[in-house]
C-alpha cells in the first residue's frame, strides 16, 4: 500500500510542477511585456520633459524680447557654454585676483567669485564679454588692467 501511495504523491507533484510551470511561463511574458512598456513610457517622458524645457526656454526668451519695448531683433550669435571651473583656472593662469579679472569682464570680483562657485551664471552678454577676455594672454590683461588704471 505505501508503494502505491508514493506512486500517487509523485504523480501529484509532477502534474502539479507542469501546471505551475505553464502558469509561470504566462506570468514571465507579461512580466516582459510590461517592463518593455515601461521602457518605452519613461523614455516618452523624457522626451516630452526635453521638449518642455526647450518651449518654456524658447517662451522665456520670446517674453524677454517683448520687454524690450520694440527694440530691434538682434542675433544673439552661437550658444556658449559656461564652465565655472575654465572660468577659475584661466583667471589663475592670467595670474589675476577676482576683482581685476572682474574688470576686464565689467562685473565686480563678487560675480566673478559667484560665478567660480557656481552660484550663479553669467548672461548672454557677460559670456561674450568672458569669450573675449578667454583670448588674452597675461601681458594683454595686464596692459588693459593699467589702462583702466
Amino acid at each position: 500500500m505505501s508503494n502505491l501511495a508514493s506512486l500517487l504523491k509523485a504523480e501529484i507533484s509532477r502534474v502539479a510542477r507542469k501546471e505551475v510551470r505553464a502558469e509561470i511561463e504566462s506570468l514571465r511574458k507579461a512580466s516582459a511585456q510590461h517592463r518593455s512598456l515601461i521602457a518605452a513610457l519613461r523614455r516618452q517622458v523624457q522626451d516630452l520633459e526635453g521638449a518642455l524645457r526647450r518651449a518654456s526656454s524658447k517662451r522665456a526668451g520670446a517674453a524677454a524680447a517683448a520687454d524690450g519695448a520694440g527694440a530691434l531683433p538682434t542675433d544673439p550669435g552661437p550658444q556658449r557654454r559656461f564652465s565655472p571651473k575654465r572660468l577659475a583656472s584661466h583667471r589663475t593662469k592670467l595670474g589675476l585676483s577676482a576683482a581685476d579679472y572682474g574688470q576686464l569682464v565689467g562685473v565686480s570680483g563678487q560675480t566673478i567669485y559667484n560665478w567660480e562657485q557656481g552660484s550663479a551664471r553669467p548672461r548672454t552678454e557677460q559670456l561674450n564679454k568672458l569669450v573675449a577676455v578667454r583670448t588674452l594672454t597675461r601681458a594683454t590683461a595686464a596692459a588693459r588692467l593699467k589702462e583702466a588704471a
